[in-house]
């Protein structure tokens, strides 16, 4: 994206993100977006966004795949990676190259790993308000050009959306109101990711299919993501409401019944 059309889009998006912040906002729905919005603005191959718990423990929240969120889990197993000192040091990491014997030798298991995932360059941005850090922002690369100083600076106002967001505009001294909010959004991230296990299996599809299938119904019917997720695994909702995506292969013979099971 370059000229008038990135500053257009990039409007469009901050927009976008002020209109979400009203009282009980969707907080995995926005980060969601926001997760995809800087693949979109960035011109970098994924995104995720992690955030820590009440215990001290980083946990992913958002990713643009699923390729990026199983990577954000294979880090956080290890313990090492540009996010988890990004978060620890509260300092940015930027053009990081994953293919450098020095870069190994920091991270082994992470950098290993992101290679064989498909990129080569990371950066990571803290998720922070004033001096408190609450997470970070990961962005990866497939191919191995540079961030500019403007794409580096863009990266960290996204950054920083997001802990407003995730924060509901309260200040962090308020710290028992900061933990349950956490606390929160990350067990209902829980939720949502086993109803995309669970419609991926239905639907014998990819589980980033599922997803947008199951984002796309929820905010069609103006359902909250933790909302819709807690009813489908209570078993409260007929997931054949749903509809499927495109990709998803066929489960009944013609003219069979068809499956109604929850």
């Amino acid at each position: 994206m370059i000229g008038m059309a990135r500053e257009q889009r990039l409007a469009e998006i901050f927009v976008e993100v002020a209109d979400s912040l009203v009282e009980d906002f969707d907080v995995i729905d926005l980060l969601q977006r926001l997760s995809t919005r800087c693949v979109e603005l960035l011109d970098v191959s994924a995104a995720g966004i992690l955030l820590v718990d009440a215990h001290g423990e980083l946990q992913i929240i958002a990713a643009s795949d699923e390729h990026a969120r199983l990577l954000e889990l294979f880090a956080l197993q290890h313990d090492q990676g540009p996010c988890v000192e990004c978060y620890r040091t509260g300092t940015a990491r930027t053009n990081i190259d994953l293919t450098r014997p020095e870069t190994t030798a920091a991270w082994p298991h992470f950098a290993g790993r992101a290679r064989e995932t498909g990129y080569v360059t990371t950066h990571a941005l803290p998720l922070r308000l004033r001096n408190r850090v609450v997470g970070a922002l990961n962005l990866f690369q497939s191919a191995p050009h540079r961030l500019g100083d403007a794409d580096i600076a863009l990266a960290q106002a996204l950054a920083d959306v997001a802990t407003i967001a995730i924060l509901q505009q309260r200040t962090l001294e308020q710290s028992h109101i900061e933990n349950s909010q956490l606390a929160t959004a990350l067990t209902s991230r829980i939720l949502v990711e086993q109803v995309k296990g669970v419609l991926a299996e239905r639907w014998n599809t990819s589980v980033d299919d599922a997803f947008a299938a199951f984002r796309s119904y929820a905010r069609a019917h103006q359902l909250r993501l933790a909302d819709l997720a807690t009813r489908i695994i209570a078993g409260g909702f007929d997931t054949a409401s749903i509809p499927a995506p495109a990709s998803a292969a066929p489960t009944t013979a013609p003219g069979a019944p068809e499956d109604r099971t929850r």
